[in-house]
């Protein structure tokens, strides 16, 4: 006989939450395929990568960066950063500036013309959204943008935990 206890078994996941995991990855397989991104980039008029656009996405939320801080927050290698901030630089939507905090370091920002970049892509994506989305009533669509918040704040909240705890 053994003196072992036995572990307890987690609780099961609710069929709410399997449902919404489910709707979820759906919703990021849809978002991230190639066509998808191409009918994107057409609506906006312009010719980006997706590695391209999530670097100016997030300057345009975070503006300016170091790199380094830019490679953490898209979760790539800093030479992945490297070579599309480059990129951007060349077609004029990026700049790099000196950071204020240590001169020899350096921050990227968009430019004007960057800025405008990303405002176009947002409204091609929320046309998109809007179309997709015809059908809902006002007041559907006031919930679910209620409910998605509060998820993402409860998501970044619980990843903050996690990150405190490691």
């Amino acid at each position: 006989m053994s003196t072992r206890s036995p572990r307890s078994e987690p609780a099961p996941v609710p069929a709410e939450v399997v449902d919404i995991e489910r709707a979820l990855s759906r919703i990021t397989h849809l978002a991230g395929r190639v066509r998808q991104h191409e009918r994107l980039m057409a609506a906006a008029g312009v010719p980006l990568d997706r590695a391209t656009v999530s670097v100016l996405r997030q300057l345009a939320d975070r503006d300016p960066l170091r790199p380094s801080e830019l490679a953490a927050r898209l979760a790539v290698e800093p030479s992945h950063v490297t070579r599309q901030v480059q990129r951007l630089e060349q077609l004029g939507y990026v700049a790099r500036v000196a950071d204020p905090e240590d001169r020899r370091a350096q921050r990227i920002e968009l430019t004007a013309d960057g800025a405008a970049v990303v405002d176009r892509i947002r409204e091609a994506s929320r046309r998109g959204m809007q179309n997709a989305l015809k059908d809902w009533s006002p007041e559907d669509l006031r919930q679910l943008a209620a409910l998605f918040n509060r998820m993402v704040d409860d998501f970044v909240s619980s990843a903050a935990e996690a990150e405190a705890a490691d």
